[in-house]
């Protein structure tokens, strides 16, 4: 079990920089590090260079884990578990404050199948 944030960050950005390419790197701080698309499409109603996917931010008590395709195709991850299932704060934005192994490996998974899902509507 993961409980130091700089160790849960480093897991966090693990799973995102695994699907770069197809994703990009859009922010790469210390306060912020963000992934989109590279199509170009529309975002609401605005046309982006690039669709929002996920991004990691560290805060002082927690790491936070905005993941997009969990509000954009909920249906598909409405099987997590409950321990990711607490960490979740709304519909996108997991507050990570402990990470087990089986934690790190459903990320991971849920940011493959985000991937899928958004290759398949042509957003990546």
């Amino acid at each position: 079990m993961k409980t130091d944030l700089s160790e849960i960050k480093a897991a966090l950005l693990s799973a995102l920089t695994q699907s770069v390419p197809p994703l990009k790197i859009r922010t790469n701080t210390d306060a912020n590090f963000e992934v989109a698309g590279t199509k170009e499409t529309m975002q609401g109603k605005q046309r982006v260079d690039g669709i929002y996917f996920a991004s990691v931010v560290p805060k002082p008590g927690d790491v936070r884990f905005y993941f997009f395709p969990n509000y954009t195709h909920p249906a598909a991850f409405a099987g997590m578990s409950e321990d990711l299932k607490k960490c979740l704060k709304g519909k996108s934005c997991f507050h990570i404050k402990k990470l087990s192994p089986e934690m790190e490996v459903e990320i991971g998974d849920m940011v493959r199948k985000g991937v899928a899902l958004y290759q398949q509507d042509g957003l990546i």
